[in-house]
Parts: C-alpha cells; structure tokens; sequence
C-alpha cells in the first residue's frame, strides 16, 4: 500500500443550505425503550447505557485487512493504545472507564456531509467537508480547529469534499479515502493542499485507529460493488465506552446488503447517533439495515437540492423505527456530547 495519493475518477453533484442559532433540552430514557419518533425541533436529552458493541469478530482476513494491520501500526501513534474487552467496552490503562466527554458535530454544511470529532484528549478527526470552502472556513473558526489528526473523505463527490481543500489548512496527519479518488479540480485542489501539508494517504482498509480514548473503526468498501462513488463510500465507526456513532457517506444498497452479509461486529447497534445514508435519498437506508444498526437519533444531512432529499421513503423508514429524526436544514448543526456510560446530550443549533 502506497503513500502517494490514490488514482484519480469521477464525483458527483448535488446544492447549498442555511445557519442559526443554538438550543438544547434535558432528558433520559430508560434502557430498552425506544424514543418517540419526532422530526426537526431542538431536543438533547440523556439515555441509559446500552449494551456495549462487540468488535473484532469477522470471518476470515481478507487482504485488505493485512494490509490494515500495516496502516494500524502507523495510525496508532495518533494516540495511546488503550485496550477493549472481549464485549467491545473501551478500558483505558488499568482497566479505568475513559473519561471526559467526546463531542460528535453533524456540520450544517446545506446539501452536503461534514462530521467534526474531538476526542476528550482534543484529538481531531473530520469526516467529509461538504461542498462550500466558505462555510467549513466558518466552522473552522466557531470550534477552534486548527489541528486536524485524521480526515476522512467517504468518497470524491464534491458535495462532501469540496470542504476538505478548506480544513486541510489544520495540517491533517493522515488522509483516508476509498482509493478511487476523482477526476474533478476540486480533487485535484485537495490533493495538492494535503500534499502541501505533508499529510499521510491512506486507502481505507479497515484500519482500528484511537482517537485519543475513542475507538475509530475504519469500515472499508466491500469488494464486487464495482467502482461507483457511492458504492465505495467509507464507513466510520466511533465508539467512546458505551457512547457509539455511525456515519457511512453516500452508501446505496448495493454497499449496506454486503456489509450485512460480512456480518460485521463493528455495524452491530445500538448505536445514539447515525448519519442519514446519502442525505434521506430513497435508495440510501433499508428496512434490513436499520434492524441491525439500530440507531437511537438519525441526523439527516440535507440543504436546498433538486433531489427530493430527505425522501418520504427514508423519512417513513426512520418513524416506523423509532428513530428520533434531525435535519440540519431545520436544526443546523446538531451536537451530540457523549459519555463513557452511553448516556449523551444533542444541541440544535436553531
């Protein structure tokens, strides 16, 4: 595997959205239940701990995974290595629950992705950018990231890139991608402002990386979807004790059907927060899916667009799961502030 930057293909299209400002409510749950189905409106509430996932079980190494296993030993110098029992609970050194807190932010970025991590160390991860320069600048500038650990671009398309050529600036330490890269400029641009950086690329391999105390686990595309953006999109994920959060780019169902069929541990739910697969789009999210991701809160990553984002399908999908929905077309960035216990609070924007 090479640290020069992947080969270049093709992205995608999409629009622009909106800002506000922030509210936030308190609340529990209790283990078992499900939250009403609600859309839109500023709610933040506390949730009993969930049972924990159980990383680390799949059915045979594929090449891809040897290869991770090589990124790993470069990857895990972003942080110290703390230890996971054989439940998936994440025990620092001595057996201790992390502490702190770690803060998952689904960026208003309008018709688009951007996911900003930070670990309660202050370790940095940001999943896509979204497809304006200007407003990830903006970001930027409101949470104070000037560092960036790790980035992630799920795949090429401009509406979850474009961003990146702007973060970049926080000299990220180490890129990941799908390995099909794009042919657009603006792939180019980002390449060339990593490169300028002096950052690390890696093709996403199913690398275990710690962020700090909290566990990222790198879900790479599956082999025989072809090489459609979409279909190779990067999975991410994120587990912080009890508190878990899973964001899987533009996955269609050609993507989710084989990681279902891999039956990987790392996609086994509860998890309190989930991003809406490629913006509420009908071919996104399953009815299969879902019943084993199981999310608590979906955040749906949408602006203005000529798309028909969110679908009535995948809108229909969520309240026949329970699943709490937010929209940053209504709610801006929305926050969710987790604990090593699995109980968390969400903060809307507006």
């Amino acid at each position: 595997m090479s640290d020069k930057p992947p080969k270049k293909k093709a992205p995608g299209k999409k629009a622009a959205g909106k800002k506000g400002a922030e509210k936030s409510e308190t609340g529990k749950r209790a283990a078992g239940k499900k939250a009403a189905p609600r859309t839109g409106g500023a709610a933040s509430r506390k949730a009993a701990a969930r049972r924990p996932a159980r990383w680390g079980r799949r059915r045979g190494p594929s090449p891809a995974d040897i290869a991770g296993l090589v990124v790993l030993a470069l990857t895990v110098s972003l942080a110290a290595c703390n230890g996971m029992t054989g439940k998936g609970k994440d025990k620092a050194e001595g057996g201790a629950t992390p502490q702190g807190q770690v803060t998952v932010r689904f960026l208003d970025v309008g018709q688009g992705d951007a996911v900003l991590v930070r670990s309660p160390e202050g370790k940095t991860m940001l999943i896509d950018g979204g497809r304006s320069i200007s407003r990830m600048e903006d970001h930027m500038k409101t949470y104070g990231i000037d560092k960036i650990d790790v980035m992630v671009a799920t795949h090429a398309d401009a509406d979850h890139i474009a961003g990146l050529v702007a973060a970049a600036r926080a000299k990220p330490t180490l890129f990941i991608n799908n390995g099909l890269g794009g042919t657009t400029k603006t792939w180019e641009r980002l390449v060339d402002a990593l490169q300028a950086q002096k950052t690390t690329f890696k093709k996403a391999s199913n690398q275990l990386i710690n962020l700090g105390s909290v566990k990222v686990q790198v879900i790479g595309p599956p082999s025989g979807v072809g090489d459609a953006q979409n279909d190779n999109s990067v999975g991410v994920a994120l587990q912080f004790g009890d508190f878990r959060a899973l964001m899987t780019g533009d996955s269609e169902l050609k993507e989710t059907a084989a990681w279902l069929e891999q039956d990987r541990d790392e996609i086994r739910g509860p998890f309190q927060a989930y991003k809406s697969i490629h913006h509420g789009a009908a071919n996104g999210d399953s009815a299969a899916w879902l019943a084993v991701v199981r999310p608590e809160n979906v955040v749906i990553s949408v602006g203005e667009n000529n798309y028909g984002h969110p679908t009535k399908t995948a809108l229909d999908l969520y309240r026949q799961n329970g699943v709490r929905i937010y929209r940053t077309d209504q709610n801006g960035t929305v926050t969710f502030t987790g604990n090593a216990d699995g109980t968390y609070t969400v903060n809307t924007q507006r």
